[in-house]
């Protein structure tokens, strides 16, 4: 049955081509490509919390994104059944937002926000490093990287991954740079043809306003991502002993939260006193699915596409009970000793390949007279053929950001500690 929600406007694609003969949905395509490419595979050895490899059982980036898609799809699947704006033949398409939860978080680099904090400190002359900048950056530039082109997607998925519609220079001043949730500057042509050419309204002026204005279907994957990031991360935090009963007393104490019956601190409390962590974090995911609900809109691109004419609204319980877990896990394990030790760590080790791969690719092109060949032969013939010092830079960042955490700290130790290192081991 043909799904009257999208138009030729949401699934054109950016090089025009169709997609006659193939069997499955333009949003199907998008997912299909995004699950089958190295970058995503990558994901299994990104951190999410912990270390990835450090214990079998945490998250990493890639089982966040599984869950964070099967969220987004059960979403799509509560508002068509539980409301009357939607019906069978007019829906929130699953697969286009599991594509987008999916891709979300493709760009992340090695070791956490702490990699990404550090790639945008090292690029800051270079107009800065952004995860979901660089999500946009794989998806139409990188993702086949054989090709070192994009995927072609439709203008409804690349859409639905933009959290931030602000480019770089938008958010620089003379006395700062921009931390995050910012574009890349080159990026604004694809912004451009995501909004079909139409220009934000002075209302929407650049930073947290213009950044508010996301597609249902983005909207959706942040409200399942901030869903799997409050919950699932909040099971992971338990398990690993960061959130024992008598410091979330202690932290409530502190803060003045409630820890009687029947709020969210004293059930959580009691699932971990009776061992039922999962069960809680299972319930209370449904829960936040069925918080939400569709609200019909009216803004300068509703006449475009169904994809604006509705918001998603979330019941307010709902939502301060997520930003109180959320605060609860960075207060008490992100910013724990122990994590910020393994930061550093990472924070080190991307330094340290930056240092000796910008003297060798970028700005000096030797290292001590010698022209060693640290890179694989076609990132490194592509940096070489690049125009600009700039360029040059943001290749060099394209590669350490692609690594994962593994290949990061064996890629450090060949070049760094002296009894590390063999023939067979240079393969990665």
């Amino acid at each position: 049955m043909p799904n009257r929600f999208y138009g030729a406007f949401d699934t054109e694609r950016f090089s025009g081509k169709q997609d006659a003969g193939d069997f499955r949905t333009p949003f199907q395509i998008d997912r299909d490509r995004v699950l089958h490419t190295p970058a995503f595979r990558r994901l299994q050895n990104k951190t999410q919390v912990f270390w990835s490899g450090e214990y079998d059982f945490y998250r990493t980036r890639l089982t966040h994104s599984l869950e964070v898609a099967q969220i987004g799809r059960s979403i799509c699947h509560w508002l068509q059944s539980s409301g009357d704006l939607l019906a069978d033949d007019f829906h929130i398409d699953p697969d286009l937002v599991e594509a987008a939860c999916l891709s979300h978080d493709l760009g992340h680099p090695p070791f956490g926000h702490a990699g990404e904090r550090t790639l945008n400190h090292l690029m800051a002359p270079h107009g800065g490093f952004e995860g979901n900048a660089q999500t946009l950056r794989l998806l139409t530039e990188r993702i086949f990287s054989a090709r070192r082109t994009g995927m072609d997607p439709t203008r409804a998925f690349l859409d639905a991954i933009l959290k931030y519609k602000t480019l770089w220079t938008e958010l620089k001043t003379d006395s700062k740079l921009p931390e995050h949730h910012f574009l890349y500057d080159f990026q604004h042509a694809w912004l451009d043809w995501a909004m079909g050419g139409n220009d934000f309204p002075a209302e929407l002026p650049p930073g947290k306003e213009r950044d508010s204005f996301k597609s249902i279907e983005c909207q959706i994957m942040d409200w399942a991502d901030d869903t799997a990031y409050s919950l699932n991360d909040l099971a992971d935090s338990v398990r690993a002993g960061f959130l024992r009963i008598e410091r979330i007393e202690a932290w409530a104490e502190k803060r003045g939260e409630a820890m009687g019956e029947g709020t969210p601190l004293g059930e959580l409390v009691t699932a971990i006193r009776k061992r039922k962590v999962d069960p809680f974090v299972g319930s209370r995911i449904g829960k936040y699915i069925r918080a939400t609900v569709l609200v019909a809109d009216t803004n300068f691109l509703s006449g475009a596409s169904n994809r604006y004419r509705f918001r998603l609204s979330i019941e307010p319980s709902v939502k301060a009970e997520s930003k109180l877990f959320k605060t609860l896990a960075f207060e008490n394990v992100f910013l724990s000793p122990q994590l910020k030790q393994l930061e550093h760590k990472g924070n080190h080790l991307l330094h340290g390949l930056w240092d000796v791969l910008e003297k060798r690719y970028v700005t000096g092109g030797s290292i001590d007279g010698q022209d060693f060949q640290l890179l694989p032969e076609d990132a490194a013939l592509e940096i070489a053929q690049a125009d600009t010092e700039g360029m040059r830079a943001r290749l060099v960042c394209d590669f350490l950001a692609g690594m994962t955490d593994g290949y990061a700290a064996r890629m450090y130790k060949r070049l760094f500690t002296p009894d590390f290192g063999s023939i067979s081991d240079l393969i990665g």
